[in-house]
């Protein structure tokens, strides 16, 4: 059913983009025959460039987990106050753009902060690509602002991290192809009577792309050998599979303790002026209170780009207070 509707979203969309595109050819016939249709073109040019950057996106959600749902983190950094309401303020925003999107959420874990803001929170993120749009976030997002529990209305500096985990399925499948598979018989060389040791009743099965090898020569019968020689596989493999997740988690926690309150992946800067910059892409917003309203697609969009080509959506040269 997910696959269905991945196919009808595919299909839907490319029925609209040639609608459109039909739509702002009859336009442009018009705006040459004299007629006063620039504010209708200016108007479908920009949804249509909408339309075709969010196509960009999902083409651009390649990898192995990126079509999961998501499990997300936010802790405050040091601060107190500061820094636990700016993590609620994270947290609003993600729920928002997950209410835009069409994504449910649900709180699993909420530690409520001292006066203001929280001391962390984790929730899911259910729907497709969640996982693949959301690894963007992952970083220390720094907050300048007036804050507003200074008497002396001084400027600030917050911090908070964010984690993205993909949501993994418990099921572990075990698919076994014959062609990756060597199966040899062979006369059993322990006790069981003159049958077991002058027929080639003994299995032995080789695993080419794990390398595992097993085999069996207990039972009288090649057949039940065979049996119980893949048994012994699939319990193999389903080891191997188990050893493969754990490493992935190991992975994944390293590469969070990486994550310190030095190395910002974007900065949202609400005094002395307004201005939102991602640091790896170079992405730089000036309307601040919509990205805080949960529009942050287009700094999700250019972390794709960025990830998949190495291109920057800006030069850099805007600066950032310290």
């Amino acid at each position: 059913m997910q696959d269905r509707k991945r196919l009808e979203e595919s299909i839907a969309n490319d029925d609209r983009i040639r609608s459109m595109t039909d739509d702002l050819d009859t336009m442009f016939e018009l705006a040459r025959e004299g007629e006063d249709v620039y504010r209708d073109i200016e108007r479908d040019l920009k949804s249509y460039g909408e339309l075709l950057e969010k196509l960009e996106t999902a083409m651009l959600l390649s990898g192995e987990n990126d079509a999961r749902s998501a499990i997300l983190t936010i802790h405050p950094g040091a601060g107190g106050t500061e820094s636990q309401d700016w993590a609620e303020m994270l947290l609003r925003m993600y729920l928002r753009w997950a209410e835009r999107d069409g994504f449910q959420t649900v709180i699993t874990d909420r530690l409520e902060g001292e006066g203001a803001g929280i001391k962390s929170v984790t929730f899911e993120v259910n729907g497709a690509n969640a996982y693949g749009l959301l690894q963007s976030e992952i970083g220390v997002h720094r907050l300048v602002r007036i804050s507003p529990f200074d008497a002396n209305a001084r400027r600030h500096t917050s911090f908070a991290s964010v984690f993205v985990y993909p949501q993994v399925d418990d099921e572990i499948k075990i698919e076994i192809k014959p062609d990756d598979l060597r199966i040899d018989t062979f006369r059993s060389s322990g006790a069981g009577g003159q049958h077991v040791n002058m027929t080639d009743s003994a299995v032995r099965i080789t695993h080419f792309p794990t390398g595992i090898v097993v085999q069996c020569q207990n039972e009288r019968s090649q057949h039940k050998n065979r049996d119980s020689a893949f048994k012994q596989l699939r319990a193999r493999l389903y080891e191997h599979e188990l050893e493969k997740k754990r490493e992935e988690t190991r992975k994944t926690e390293d590469s969070k303790l990486e994550i310190n309150f030095g190395s910002q992946i974007r900065s949202y800067v609400l005094a002395p002026y307004r201005m939102i910059k991602d640091h790896r892409t170079k992405l730089a917003l000036g309307d601040v209170d919509r990205v805080l309203e949960g529009d942050i697609e287009p700094l999700m969009h250019a972390f794709l780009v960025w990830r998949k080509t190495g291109k920057i959506a800006g030069d850099g040269k805007d600066e950032l207070p310290e």
